[in-house]
């Protein structure tokens, strides 16, 4: 049966709320032409782009396939299939008469990992790319954050809720802001420089205009930090026989970040856990220092000087750290190894 057949009455749920903003402009559909359950390459069913003029000349892309297209199929009623679909405006230059194939190709991959790991994406959340969004650029853009598309309101479709989400591209500085601060407390500040949240992979970070980083400083400092849990992929806890030195293991790329949200979270009264492949750690404020190691989930409850001493330890410099006054207790800061997309190593950081 052709897609022509099937009730889509989801597609065309899309389709209405774009015609709504766009009119008749016809867009350029790039579909998939083998399923990704049939062994193709590309989970989402087709990415359609618009070009717009206003704010200033941009591309405009819009997924299909995060949500439920045709017949309904999850249990859920309230929401299809995953409850949204990926935008992205991107500033489109006057010789361009295609958008750019690295686009297309982003937001098929944020598909694969939505797809293979059932984690979802909402209006907040940031991911680092660990590289250049658009691969082999010069871009300072390296990571992504997601927000309410500004003009594209949640659907109720035939299938249930289906929100938009925009990616924006963001620099490592400004990523880092969002994790001490907020994602979209941060995006705020900024969107007077980047209206529509259009991303500009030739801008340097927001962060070197001195209003924009006392802003994120205030924020930050009154409100502390929103992220209460951070996946940390070379995090390790070592507890020797002994028990003589327990020593909390981290890769040098994310020590600072970890640093900054312990200082963050503690001090206003929060909880911080790191997830690593075999264990994870949770800091929580206490009178007494302590650690307490039940299986693969370590709790360390920390005093101020403690918090505060760690803070100072993290940073991407390798080596092992004690503090003075907790002999029992060690940090152990290992190098992080980037590597491209066939695993060859292109940066060491530590």
């Amino acid at each position: 049966m052709s897609e022509e057949e099937l009730n889509a009455d989801g597609w065309e749920a899309i389709d209405e709320a774009l015609e709504q903003l766009y009119g008749e402009q016809e867009q350029k559909h790039y579909g998939t032409a083998i399923p990704y359950m049939l062994g193709g390459p590309d989970p989402l069913n087709g990415i359609s782009v618009y070009e717009a003029r206003e704010p200033l000349p941009h591309w405009h892309f819009v997924t299909y396939g995060f949500s439920e297209l045709y017949e309904k199929e999850t249990e859920d009623p309230g929401y299809s299939g995953y409850g949204f679909e990926l935008t992205f405006r991107l500033s489109k230059s006057a010789a361009e008469d295609e958008p750019p194939a690295w686009a297309l190709n982003l937001l098929q991959n944020l598909g694969r990992y939505v797809f293979n790991s059932g984690n979802v994406f909402r209006s907040g959340d940031y991911m680092d790319a660990n590289g250049p969004i658009a691969l082999e650029s010069e871009t300072v853009l390296t990571a992504l954050a997601f927000i309410t598309d500004p003009l594209l309101p949640a659907i109720d479709t035939p299938n249930g809720r289906v929100e938009f989400l925009q990616l924006v591209g963001i620099t490592n500085d400004e990523l880092l802001a969002m994790q001490v601060w907020n994602t979209l407390g941060v995006l705020m500040e900024m969107s007077e420089h980047i209206p529509l949240y259009i991303t500009d992979l030739h801008r340097n970070s927001l962060l070197k205009l001195p209003a924009i980083a006392e802003a994120v400083r205030l924020g930050s400092e009154s409100e502390g930090s929103n992220t209460g849990a951070l996946y940390v992929d070379q995090l390790a806890w070592e507890n020797p026989e002994d028990d003589s030195i327990q020593t909390l293991q981290l890769g040098a790329k994310q020590a600072e970040i970890v640093g900054k949200l312990l200082h963050g979270r503690l001090l206003k009264g929060r909880t911080l856990t790191l997830a690593g492949p075999e264990v994870t750690v949770s800091f929580e404020t206490g009178v007494n220092r302590s650690i307490e190691i039940h299986n693969d989930n370590v709790v360390l409850k920390l005093d101020e000087a403690a918090s505060e001493a760690i803070s100072e330890i993290l940073r991407p410099v390798a080596g092992l750290y004690h503090l003075t006054d907790w002999p029992e207790f060690a940090v152990r800061i290992v190098p992080t190894h980037i590597t491209d997309n066939e695993g060859t190593v292109v940066k060491t950081i530590g």
